[in-house]
């Protein structure tokens, strides 16, 4: 059951935050390995993308890659949030009565290692889906598939089962970095602000005050290693699969870091905020509140 809470607490966040998902995938992936001002920029920032997209590619631009989506969000939240509640049910991430950092870090951290797995091939696909655009507004490589199952066996014809988790090199250090940091600051704030008496006992504003928090700090450690995932599971690949702009993770970093400094790695850092913002608040209360729904009817 705790599984099963988690991923329908993460769709439901899903529905609301794809299109910031579509739009920083986007920016990501403008100007790509390439010095600032030698490319044409398409989508100047997040309103500008939002804007843009919409006008050139439709509404359902804004909602590409929403059935892999959902499906990623699913299996790898679901693995990556039931992993963590069975851990805190079991009273491992107190130490004396008290949430402990480190041990919510750990706790997170390989519940997010086995989220990243679960899901790599659907996130793979799903950046393909929601990279793919109009020519005149286009970055970085165009796939042309057709939906989520039509990519899913073209990659699986094309480079065997293999094939389907290329990338997942970078997946593992984002999910986990990302989960370790959600997790522990969600826990530690969610105590910090039931001490502070500001909210009636088990109060839904709790949980998305702490979500709030939460939120902030996952976006400034996550940004880099989520523009280096998309960049690694976009690029394109020889017949063999292996990538022709990167070698793996270090590759792209350092790269990214070299070609387009520091600001290369929190490109799209404000369509990160406003995806992974509303993203984080609303999964991690749905969750919240779908497992205090489910202990009073149990």
């Amino acid at each position: 059951m705790d599984f099963l809470l988690s991923g329908v607490a993460a769709c439901g966040a899903c529905l609301f935050t794809n299109p910031l998902e579509v739009v920083k995938t986007r920016m990501q992936l403008q100007g790509e390995l390439k010095s600032r001002g030698s490319y044409q920029v398409y989508y100047r920032n997040v309103f500008h993308a939002f804007y843009t997209i919409g006008k050139v590619d439709g509404l359902a631009g804004l909602q590409k890659g929403l059935v892999p989506g959902l499906f990623y969000q699913f299996f790898m939240n679901g693995v990556r949030l039931g992993s963590y509640a069975i851990i805190e049910s079991s009273g491992y991430i107190h130490t004396n009565g008290r949430v402990s950092p480190v041990k919510t870090t750990v706790a997170g951290a390989l519940a997010g290692v086995s989220g990243a797995v679960m899901g790599s091939p659907i996130y793979l696909v799903k950046t393909h889906l929601q990279s793919q655009a109009t020519s005149s507004i286009a970055v970085g490589h165009q796939y042309k598939h057709q939906g989520m199952f039509h990519a899913l066996a073209n990659i699986h014809r094309q480079h065997g089962i293999l094939g389907l988790w290329r990338g997942a090199s970078a997946a593992v250090p984002r999910v986990s970095v990302g989960s370790a940091t959600q997790l522990s600051t969600f826990s530690t704030s969610k105590e910090f602000v039931t001490e502070l008496q500001v909210f009636p006992v088990n109060s839904w504003m709790v949980a998305l005050t702490a979500g709030m928090i939460s939120s902030v700090v996952v976006v400034l450690t996550m940004t880099p290693f989520d523009v280096v995932s998309t960049r690694l599971y976009n690029q394109p690949v020889d017949e063999l699969g292996k990538g022709q702009l990167y070698k793996g993770f270090t590759d792209c970093f350092s790269k990214t870091l070299k070609k387009e400094g520091l600001i290369g790695l929190y490109k799209g850092l404000g369509a990160s905020y406003f995806r992974l913002g509303p993203h984080t608040i609303l999964s991690l209360f749905f969750w919240d509140e779908l497992r205090k729904l489910y202990q009073e009817f149990r």
